[in-house]
């Protein structure tokens, strides 16, 4: 079931999209600004985000570059501003598609099942192997030299994002925010007490790591 966060301020709108987003099988998650639709974003992962700008915490427009700074999810804008330099200024930011207020009910619809197909999943990486060991991401099982090791939530969480971007960096501020949620994005040394775990548990001399490896002050990059 497709998972959609509703960002909206206007308690009779929000309940109505909620009602027929459900009605036409989506699982709708609902906030009602922009402080709790960062945080409903990094905890359920939605599929989508349908996204009002008038919020009474900060604009619309500020939730989407800071959704944009780590999630590609689609975010339809919803908004009664009708302005052209609105408009442009949301898509600039990041946003996918803008719908004005009022609208009707089939072309929203009609707008979610687009963003839905234009959508790239993830690729997906199920199983990392090296001469030191053997990663199933999809299984979240670890071995090493053929013995079972055994990684928490959290270390498998940082592992996948490292391993489905090889030899890529990977930002701070994308891991804080993927594996911790927003009130944690400045928190680094999180990932230098996590990384250290991991390269003890994975790497044949974690004091020079071959495969888990720091850009200092950028973030990390697996090495496979």
């Amino acid at each position: 079931m497709t998972t959609v966060l509703i960002v909206e301020d206007e308690p009779q709108l929000l309940r109505a999209l909620q009602i027929n987003l459900r009605t036409h099988g989506y699982h709708p998650v609902t906030a009602t600004n922009g402080t709790s639709a960062l945080t409903a974003a990094s905890e359920h992962r939605p599929d989508l985000v349908v996204l009002d700008l008038g919020l009474p915490d900060m604009d619309g427009v500020q939730v989407i570059t800071a959704l944009r700074t780590w999630s590609q999810v689609p975010i339809i804008v919803l908004s009664a501003r009708h302005a052209p330099e609105d408009k442009v200024e949301a898509l600039d930011a990041g946003a996918d598609d803008y719908v004005t207020k009022p609208f009707g009910l089939e072309e929203l619809l009609a707008r979610l099942r687009a963003a839905e197909r234009r959508s790239i999943p993830a690729p997906e990486t199920p199983v990392v192997t090296t001469k030191d060991f053997r990663l199933d991401v999809v299984g979240r099982k670890a071995e090493r030299h053929g013995e079972q090791v055994r990684l928490t939530p959290t270390e498998w969480k940082i592992v996948e994002l490292l391993v489905r971007n090889p030899g890529q960096l990977v930002g701070q501020q994308q891991l804080l925010l993927e594996v911790w949620g927003p009130a944690y994005a400045r928190e680094a040394q999180y990932l230098r007490v996590y990384l250290n775990q991991l390269r003890r548990k994975l790497e044949p001399d974690p004091t020079r790591p071959r495969y888990f490896i720091t850009e200092s002050g950028m973030g990390y990059r697996f090495e496979p």
